[in-house]
């Protein structure tokens, strides 16, 4: 248009033999300039005003044949990242070095768009696909704005991070099409001061073992926290039921343990409450899912040894550096109290034959001599799983050591060698200090359904 502009007047002022300083005050140039145009218009004529770099390809200018390679690599190596992912995964695996703004704009042109697009970029597209009589790729959204105002309880608003290192941690579990064929359950717990992700693990279901493992990781890192904020599910906060069984009960697991170290826990069913970790989520989605696919990983247990790096490097990238004066995590705590902190229980009873049955097997109770330990029928006892696998059991304030009771006879005393003397060997059995003692335990669940009973 500015060629347009200056070809116009200079023609004028040719043909009528014009006003030159007029000329050069709606042109915004000079009387010499002005006399160099003209100069260049009886000798070129229109030619003269046509910019010298039109329709030149800059010396900078990404090829065409590298544009259609991101864009082939996008739509099959990289689906599914969003744009900055991909610009780091170009630099990083193709060594294809631009920046996160020139790959978007590539994209953007073919009209491709991110994951994490907002609805004013999808409406965007969608008219300009309309303009060229495309197809549009996204279904209308239908928005209705009620009111310009939010009722007290439906607004969620910001708040502070919080102070120290360790105050809080927000705990989830995603499920989605991590890897492989089936969909998993990734539990994260994540610090609300600094950001940093501090425990990871995948399981197939969202249960107490899982967040049993994020404990564990949590305790041996970087110690006891305050509190986590979690949501309303029975692993953390669970309304007695007639006669729930103590295997299911799963809230006296995981609430017990916490109260043995001292961690509060705080629950909400709004998802926004806790909006750090429900975000961390978003970005795990986009992010994780294409680096575990890229790595070739489809078991459970591959993804959870590549978790021990790769949250290493998503808190280099994303998280606020730790300042170990500002931590408020209390030490850690020895790994045998860890052990049997970290257990899982269940109520049986002792049979006729003096065994208990548990996970379809018979086993019976042993003193720290193997010697064989003798209760009536019907006594009561927890069958007590610690964190390593151990198996114990607890009758009254008394712990004893359990082995399973064999199918069939190791030996035979009519058709085989009598055999050696074998030592009895030592078993270690945890001291009375041990946390799941039946009645300290029963006191606890007592408490718990105190405050059910005053809540309901």
């Amino acid at each position: 248009m500015k060629e347009e502009e200056k070809y116009l007047v200079i023609k004028k002022l040719v043909d009528v033999n014009g006003n030159k300083k007029r000329a050069s005050l709606k042109l915004q140039c000079s009387t010499r300039h002005i006399n160099r145009m003209i100069q260049g218009y009886n000798q070129k004529g229109k030619e003269y005003f046509v910019h010298g770099n039109r329709d030149r390809q800059p010396v900078h200018a990404i090829s065409d044949a590298t544009k259609t390679k991101i864009i082939k690599l996008y739509e099959t190596v990289y689906d599914g990242a969003n744009f900055t992912h991909f610009t780091e995964l170009l630099a990083s695996r193709d060594k294809i070095n631009f920046s996160t703004s020139a790959v978007r704009s590539m994209l953007m042109k073919k009209h491709i768009l991110s994951p994490r697009a907002t609805r004013r970029v999808k409406k965007r597209v969608r008219e300009e696909l309309k303009l060229l009589d495309a197809k549009v790729l996204f279904d209308e959204e239908a928005t209705v704005l009620a009111s310009n105002t939010v009722r007290d309880e439906d607004a969620h608003p910001r708040r502070p991070r919080c102070k120290y290192f360790g105050e809080m941690l927000q705990m989830d579990a995603s499920l989605h099409d991590w890897f492989g064929k089936d969909k998993t359950q990734l539990h994260i717990a994540v610090d609300d001061s600094t950001g940093q992700i501090v425990g990871a693990y995948f399981d197939h279901q969202e249960t107490l073992n899982g967040y049993y493992h994020l404990l564990y990781q949590i305790l041996t890192t970087y110690g006891i926290p305050a509190m986590f904020f979690t949501d309303r599910r029975t692993v953390f906060e669970y309304k007695q039921i007639k006669n729930p069984a103590t295997e299911d009960d799963t809230f006296t697991q995981f609430s017990y343990a916490c109260s043995q170290l001292g961690i509060d826990i705080k629950t909400s069913s709004v998802p926004q409450a806790k909006g750090r970790v429900e975000r961390y989520f978003q970005t795990l989605q986009s992010r994780l899912t294409l680096e575990l696919k890229l790595a070739g990983i489809d078991t459970i247990d591959q993804a959870n040894i590549f978790l021990n790096s790769y949250i290493k490097e998503y808190n280099e990238r994303f998280a606020i550096p730790i300042k170990h004066s500002k931590s408020v995590f209390e030490k850690q705590p020895q790994p045998e109290k860890i052990n049997q902190i970290l257990a899982v229980i269940t109520d049986r009873k002792i049979d006729a034959g003096h065994c208990i049955r548990f996970d379809k097997k018979y086993f019976r109770l042993v003193d720290s001599n193997s010697h064989p330990v003798y209760y009536h029928k019907g006594t009561e006892c927890l069958v007590i799983r610690a964190y390593d696998g151990q198996l114990f059991a607890s009758v009254g304030e008394t712990l004893h050591a359990i082995e399973e009771v064999p199918q069939h006879a190791n030996v035979s005393k009519e058709f085989d060698f009598p055999p050696e003397e074998i030592k009895q060997r030592k078993i270690h059995i945890p001291p009375m200090e041990h946390p799941w003692k039946k009645k300290s335990f029963e006191a606890f669940q007592r408490k718990q359904a105190h405050k059910d009973q005053k809540t309901a």
